[in-house]
């Protein structure tokens, strides 16, 4: 019995561990151009490593799937300059907002944290101000962009979205009240502000 336990368990982690983004040929973050702005979303932790994170850009009801942020990779996302809010998800939803200026790279951390039956993730904003939680000063910030491998989406991500997307929408809708209930200054702590660019 314990032995088909062990099987299980470890055929529900290889299932969560296998990603299916593609490490990229070009490992150097290139920069936005003038007109636009981008957000290089980040994982390095050991803790929930078996576990992926989706990423997506939500507004109103339109989902964009952004990719899978397995530990240990950075997935860099090109956009608009203005407001944005960006989704992470797995067993829950949870969300960032970002104001973003054009010209600028900023930098986002996906940090894991224990679910019910697998970890749940937050979406934290890198910072300029040494007073935030994760910062571009603190001395892990370049051993994050530094060590971490730059991914890109395939056909095998976009295929995992087009058979996930109803449930990724579906937490949308059960996890971003939740979200609106925050207060203004919780918010602001999860947020990329103009000045968090560089």
């Amino acid at each position: 019995m314990l032995r088909i336990l062990l099987l299980v368990s470890f055929a529900l982690i290889s299932a969560c561990s296998s990603n299916p983004m593609a490490i990229s040929s070009q490992q150097e973050l290139q920069n936005p151009t003038a007109e636009e702005a981008q957000v290089v979303f980040l994982r390095s932790s050991f803790v929930g490593n078996a576990v992926n994170a989706s990423l997506y850009e939500v507004n109103g009801d339109k989902v964009k799937f952004i990719g899978v942020l397995a530990n240990g990779t950075k997935i860099p996302y090109k956009t608009t300059a203005g407001k944005h809010v960006f989704m992470v998800v797995s067993e829950a939803a949870d969300f960032m907002e970002a104001d973003l200026k054009p010209g600028k790279n900023y930098f986002s951390i996906a940090t894991p944290r224990m679910g019910a039956w697998k970890a749940r993730f937050s979406l934290w904003p890198i910072k300029n101000s040494t007073d935030a939680k994760f910062n571009t000063s603190d001395s892990e910030f370049k051993n994050w962009v530094e060590k971490t491998k730059l991914v890109e989406n395939t056909e095998k991500s976009l295929s995992w979205y087009e058979s996930n997307k109803n449930s990724v929408k579906a937490k949308y809708k059960k996890y971003w009240p939740v979200w609106l209930e925050k207060s203004k200054e919780d918010i602001m702590k999860r947020t990329l502000s103009p000045q968090d660019g560089m």
